[in-house]
């Protein structure tokens, strides 16, 4: 989250390093070759224990497709900040070339720094991340604003559907709190059903409240997962799809001061791995589809050599076999083997982001392009993934947008 465009209690210190004052900004040029202890998180279950089956597929990327003419891509911005943008910017790429052409902005919604889209791909949701938090759809076929809701927590910097496509769950950064909100036929949204303030454990080192990051489903699609930075905590809930209610079930910690900010699972539904924002590093995860319980593994490089860095964001490929981290300060994009059926990560090294302080990445809906949200630097970056060796190569001069915080290809 940019507190610049939202202030939170303890934000001061988040604000200082969003906008680049309190240290001097690191610029890396060319890649860097890196290795590290590999590093296995222990296993939740017995070693005779049958595991739970998952009963849907992850949506860390979507599964590969023939490309097939320009694709469209939303860019989520800051409309209240100086050279921020006027609302959801509107483009296309090439599945082949990766270049990107701009063809506008969606206006009438403010501040949308995180973007996701319906399963149907009819409806785009974006957080409205102001000190009075809302969630915003938007039809896509016409491009008109269906409305918004409060989340009724402060600064929300996270969305996401869950499969099913009846909720939207959103994560307030500024309050602590998590948010559903139900879905209607036609992609509009509803008067929020349920809101969460994660007010235990108390703050981390240096926090001075919650601030939840990011909330996902897993992929057993029985639970959602919060992350929250403030309380280096993973919480799990279980969503009453009937009445759209969470309720906790499990909780873990992180060390602490990690401060997590982003976690994502690998394909076989039972590892995932977790972005530490405040300490910089990666840690593998253990996750039971069956109760929901994650365990937090030990701390691991993110390839940022121990300068001054926050990840942000990572991903992992269709495949399992290859992780991407994104590295904000470094402005570098780490990249991992994934081993032992992703117990295990091995960082390969790092290439340079091609932009100041990537924010967000995403693939393309067929893993072959890897998109870049560089927020300091207003560029979109885009990268060829080879999927056999998990390589990246420059797609060329990255795309021009105001204050690019969030990229959704479609």
């Amino acid at each position: 989250m940019d507190t610049e465009a939202g202030a939170a209690a303890g934000g001061s210190s988040r604000r200082d390093r969003e906008s680049g004052r309190g240290w001097t900004r690191r610029r890396f040029a060319g890649a860097v070759a890196g290795t590290a202890a590999v590093v296995a998180v222990p296993s939740l279950a017995s070693p005779s224990a049958e595991p739970p089956p998952v009963r849907s597929e992850p949506r860390s990327a979507a599964p590969p497709r023939k490309a097939s003419g320009p694709r469209p891509l939303y860019v989520g911005t800051y409309t209240s900040v100086d050279g921020g943008g006027t609302g959801i910017g509107l483009a296309a790429y090439d599945p082949a070339t990766g270049r990107i052409t701009g063809s506008g902005t969606i206006t009438g919604v403010p501040d949308p720094s995180y973007l996701a889209v319906h399963p149907d791909g009819r409806t785009l949701y974006a957080v409205d991340e102001r000190q009075a938090g809302g969630v915003t759809a938007v039809r896509l076929a016409d491009r008109r604003v269906l409305g918004t809701r409060s989340t009724g927590g402060a600064g929300p910097c996270h969305l996401s559907v869950h499969p099913g496509g009846r909720w939207l769950l959103s994560a307030d950064y500024g309050s602590g709190s998590v948010a559903v909100h139900p879905i209607g036929a036609s992609g509009a949204l509803g008067e929020r059903t349920d809101l969460v303030t994660h007010s235990s454990p108390p703050p981390g080192p240096g926090q001075q409240g919650p601030h939840a990051h990011q909330i996902v489903t897993a992929p057993d699609g029985g639970h959602v997962l919060a992350v929250d930075l403030g309380t280096d905590t993973v919480y799990t809930y279980r969503l009453d799809e009937g009445a759209g209610r969470l309720t906790e079930v499990a909780r873990a910690r992180t060390r602490p001061g990690a401060g997590p900010r982003h976690l994502t699972f690998h394909p076989g539904g039972r590892y995932a791995y977790l972005a530490n924002e405040v300490d910089d590093t990666v840690a593998v995860c253990a996750y039971d589809p069956g109760t929901g319980r994650v365990r937090v593994g030990e701390p691991q490089p993110t390839g940022s050599a121990g300068g001054t860095n926050y990840p942000a964001q990572i991903l992992v490929t269709a495949n399992g076999a290859y992780a991407f981290l994104a590295n904000r300060g470094h402005n570098s994009l780490a990249r991992y083997a994934v081993e032992a059926g992703g117990a295990r990560l091995r960082l390969l090294g790092t290439v340079p982001a091609g932009g100041d302080f990537p924010r967000q990445i995403a693939f393309s809906p067929d893993g072959r392009l890897l998109f870049t949200a560089n927020q300091r630097s207003g560029t979109v970056g885009v990268f060829h993934v080879d999927t056999g060796s998990g390589e990246l190569r420059s797609a060329g001069e990255p795309f021009a947008s105001p204050v690019a915080v969030c990229a959704l290809p479609l």
